[in-house]
């Protein structure tokens, strides 16, 4: 239990009068002690009695109270110089547990029991509130998740890692709308307007609002990875296989048996699944608590210049000096169009909620067979007309079959492609670097007569022979 690893009389110096000095010295105490670069936990006697009297000096303590259980001396005898107040203060975070001391040889070193670390820790981090990240918070669970599920026997651990971390996520979500009622409450019974601004913006803004809260309402949304996180665990559910290797690595991890081991990795599971399965139930809360509220002061700054001091008494002597003139005096008003007896301001309706929009149903299109084969259809026919050199190449081969050359006269045009090959045989060349090896292959030599080919070509006579075949030709000659 709690009481069993805390000294009885610890918490004595912060409920006493003089709890504010001893707040002080405690958080110069944790920097001192928690320190990144303290290699060794016990401090000296003197840097920490001088730590405690740099906080003193800050503090500019010039009044103290006796407290309950100093002795009838300690009460008589008030400190009166900085040194005392550092002894008076040190002699009592000793006696009430906060700080222990070891003697080494000829030197006195003081230290923080584990508990009593662990706790100025917390304390520290409640007087530091820092504003929190959703986004930060949520990319761990997911990135803590996909090491576990893609290395469970190595990296499973990391699991209980993301459990953890949803927990502090859904337990700052539960601080952060109480947060909210408490200071909606505090607003409430506080009638000056200048008090409620700024305790908006030095603990709502400062304090409560988490920092990328604007994000929540954008399509970078942090939560845009929660369906992703609760896919990743349903599917974990039902893999028997990597169920067992969490169990395994449980096991092993924390020196259990394989039945306590398989009920930790469900609950942490489980746990996970049920905070984000109800991020936005709580987040609707929490923004109708920050609705409300800053309702409040949004109608508190319009009318601030409206409750000027002495505008009362000032309405009083305008009121009186009217009433003690004739009314016809008085103009009487017969349009309120050129008279501003009503300001824009006094018909200002609300600022209305922005409501999210309804989700919609979408549905897979179906397209038309018909069309799906005209596009085929279009496709093919494009691809029948379209310049390839293989094809040009295969085209020219068949008909150079069993023979050294071959005339213009003799090439066949049955189809399109036959028809789009015999046009650019002639001319390879222009085809660019693509068709540069196959025009390397052959020799064209155009005749000076036009002939017409298969009844569909009109052209100038050619001969097409291969390059060794040409060469063995002309030595023959």
């Amino acid at each position: 239990m709690l009481f069993n690893k805390l000294p009885d009389n610890l918490f004595m110096p912060l409920s006493g009068q003089n709890k504010q000095v001893y707040q002080a010295v405690l958080l110069s105490l944790a920097d001192l002690f928690f320190d990144e670069d303290l290699v060794d936990p016990f401090v000296p006697k003197d840097l920490v009695r001088s730590t405690i009297e740099g906080a003193v000096i800050r503090l500019g303590v010039r009044r103290w109270e006796p407290e309950e259980d100093d002795s009838e001396e300690e009460q008589q005898e008030l400190p009166r110089s900085t040194a005392e107040y550092t002894s008076r203060i040190y002699r009592r975070l000793v006696k009430t547990g906060w700080l222990e001391e070891e003697q080494r040889i000829y030197r006195t070193y003081v230290l923080l029991s584990p508990a009593n670390s662990f706790l100025l820790r917390t304390l520290v981090s409640i007087a530091n509130l820092e504003k929190r990240s959703y986004g930060g918070a949520v990319l761990n669970v997911l990135s803590s998740l996909e090491a576990a599920i893609n290395d469970p026997q190595g990296r499973g651990i990391t699991l209980s890692e993301a459990a953890q971390t949803a927990a502090d996520f859904s337990a700052h979500l539960t601080d952060m709308m109480l947060g909210l009622r408490e200071l909606k409450i505090t607003l409430s019974q506080t009638n000056n307007p200048q008090e409620i601004v700024r305790s908006f913006f030095d603990r709502f803004v400062e304090h409560i609002l988490v920092s990328d809260y604007k994000t929540l309402k954008t399509k970078n949304n942090p939560f845009r990875f929660r369906q992703q996180i609760l896919s990743m665990l349903r599917e974990l559910q039902f893999d028997t296989i990597k169920l067992n290797q969490l169990v395994e690595h449980y096991q092993q991890q924390f020196e259990t048996d394989i039945h306590d081991a398989e009920a930790r990795v469900h609950k942490h599971i489980n746990r996970i699944i049920r905070i984000f399965e109800s991020v936005d139930q709580r987040l609707a809360t929490i923004d109708d608590f920050r609705y409300r509220l800053e309702k409040r002061v949004s109608d508190t700054v319009r009318y601030m210049d409206k409750t000027t001091p002495g505008m009362a008494s000032r309405l009083s002597r305008v009121i009186a000096e009217i009433s003690q003139k004739d009314g016809r005096e008085i103009p009487r008003i017969r349009s309120l169009e050129t008279v501003g007896f009503i300001a824009p301001g006094s018909v200002r309706s609300p600022v209305k909620r922005r409501t999210p929009a309804e989700p919609t149903v979408i549905t897979k299109q179906e397209i038309d067979p018909k069309v799906l084969e005209l596009r085929r259809l279009f496709k093919e026919h494009k691809d029948r007309r379209t310049v390839k050199v293989d094809r040009i190449e295969a085209y020219l081969e068949r008909h150079l079959i069993g023979r050294e050359q071959v005339n213009a006269s003799d090439f066949s045009i049955e189809t399109i492609e036959d028809y789009i090959c015999f046009s650019y045989i002639r001319h390879l060349n222009s085809l660019g670097k693509k068709a540069r090896k196959t025009a390397e292959k052959y020799e064209v030599q155009l005749q000076e007569t036009y002939i017409s080919v298969a009844d569909m070509v009109e052209c100038r006579d050619f001969v097409i022979t291969r390059k060794d075949q040409a060469k063995e030709v002309s030595n023959v000659r």
